[in-house]
């Protein structure tokens, strides 16, 4: 593997059954910045994930994993004190692959979600994995009723490209905790960060073979068995909710449990007495942020008529403060996407918005070398149109005006997803209760940031199935069984 550092501890290789391994075929993976080849990443093949999961289901049935509290509670701790310990090159290889800057693996990219293997580790030690029902009278008997948490099995995570760390940590950390055995598959675009892990847990951890399998694959081969293998038992995937839907529809024929975080199309509400700069000021960097490739990210900007030209001009000037290139000097803002196609795809939307009606005032053209996207604004904006209801994820931020506070809710309420939302008012009362009649599984209120290893993290209608994070994200990884037993005559 030549990307990142040459002082890399990481190898760039599959774990499976405990093992290390590679494969005969590989395939490129890029750094966006420079659109530049970084490395070559293990293609597994559809054979490989065969062998994962007979590894993991092996692993469920027949060790004490599922079981051993105690352990599992160790390795997450020494998961932790290995990425800990390996966070700078960790830092720098997710800077060059994921295109990620610097200040914002110092946030959400690689330093917080740490803090989800700790929080995981403690909640396992005291969780309360039993609840006593009490006795019932039936039938001239006496019954003892209790219900008992079982983990729900062998399960298969997904992920996307966008932060390839947190993402696989809010899988792992709950469902290794739950007592579940995992193979996780690794986004095409962003491989060698998640295979980072697969050298930390074979070097550095107890878990024992099969627990955690790791691999890697430029097709959609490995994800197919994954989503169908009738040995999987729960899937859980982020990504778009195109995939979403395939995913859940092959799972069905095995009725698999499924948790699914997918798109978003999030709307940010200015009031009428909130701090018009402050607000534009939020929105303008909260869309830059990654370069818009996060699907919480609030996407669509209401604002009352009366104001709308004022705030788009305070967007436009925080856009132009937004500082964008090399992802890794820490001064920068805002990186590149992910790749070209990513880019083009952006640009064909905005370019189609602009057609449509729509007024450009910041941005919308690529920027090169590399995949970078001008931070783009986009006023006046249809909220029926493609550029107000489809996930762009890129930096593209639309305007659209509203008449009331009715009417605000109703066009943030106008989407096929509910993952988040936002709202700004000088009134905190007014706020939550304008954020309380939209349909969004997440909301901040005046900035405020939801976004921690305690706080269930999931969407409403299209934008998913489930919870990540806190007490919920744990509960995902869980079945429950009842039990009954005679303890006498009444």
């Amino acid at each position: 593997m030549n990307a990142s550092p040459a002082t890399t501890p990481f190898t760039g290789r599959l774990l499976i059954d405990g093992e290390l391994t590679t494969t005969k075929a590989t395939y490129p993976t890029l750094n966006p910045a420079t659109g530049e080849v970084l490395g070559h990443a293990p293609d597994a093949t559809a054979a490989d994930a065969e062998t994962a999961i007979a590894a993991a289901r092996r692993a469920f049935d027949t060790t004490a994993w599922a079981t051993d509290t105690e352990l599992r509670v160790r390795c997450l701790r020494q998961l932790h004190a290995a990425l800990d310990e390996h966070r700078e090159q960790l830092r720098d290889l997710t800077i060059a692959e994921a295109g990620a800057p610097r200040m914002l693996t110092h946030g959400p990219q690689l330093d917080e979600p740490l803090g989800l293997l700790t929080y995981y580790a403690r909640l396992a030690e005291t969780y309360t994995f039993t609840e006593d029902l009490g006795e019932s009278e039936q039938r001239g008997q006496r019954h003892h009723r209790w219900a008992e948490k079982e983990p729900a099995g062998v399960v298969a995570a997904i992920l996307p490209y966008n932060f390839p760390n947190q993402l696989a940590l809010a899988k792992l950390a709950p469902a290794l905790a739950a007592g579940c055995t995992v193979v996780l598959k690794a986004a095409p675009e962003t491989p060698l960060t998640t295979l980072a892990l697969a050298d930390l847990i074979a070097g550095h951890t107890d878990i024992p073979p099969g627990v955690v399998n790791i691999i890697s694959s430029s097709g959609v081969e490995t994800g197919k068995v994954l989503t169908t293998h009738r040995d999987i038992d729960m899937v859980t995937f982020t990504g778009s909710t195109a995939t979403g839907r395939r995913i859940m529809a092959a799972a069905g024929d095995t009725v698999k449990k499924v948790f699914l975080e997918l798109g978003g199309k999030s709307a940010m509400i200015v009031l009428d007495d909130a701090d018009f700069a402050r607000a534009a000021m939020f929105a303008a960097f909260t869309i830059c942020s990654h370069s818009g490739q996060g699907c919480a990210l609030t996407s669509r900007l209401l604002v009352p008529r009366a104001h709308h030209d004022a705030i788009v001009n305070l967007v436009a000037a925080g856009m132009e403060r937004v500082r964008v290139g090399d992802p890794a000097d820490p001064k920068t803002a805002m990186g590149p996407l992910i790749s070209a196609r990513q880019r083009e795809k952006v640009d064909g939307m905005v370019r189609r918005a602009v057609e449509a009606g729509a007024t450009l005032v910041a941005g919308g053209k690529p920027i090169d070398p590399g995949f970078f996207y001008a931070p783009t604004l986009l006023a006046g904006v249809d909220e029926d149109s493609e550029i107000a209801q489809d996930e762009v994820f890129g930096p593209v931020l639309v305007v659209i005006p509203y008449d009331d506070e009715d009417h605000a809710v109703r066009i943030a309420n106008n989407s096929v997803y509910g993952l988040s939302g936002a709202v700004h008012s000088a009134d905190e009362q007014r706020a939550i209760r304008v954020a309380r009649r939209i349909r969004t599984g997440t909301f901040s209120i005046n900035g405020g940031n939801y976004f921690a290893p305690d706080v269930p993290f999931g969407g409403y209608k299209q934008s998913g199935i489930g919870r990540e994070s806190g007490r919920a994200g744990f509960e995902e990884f869980l079945e429950t069984k009842a039990f009954a037993t005679v303890v006498g005559t009444a």
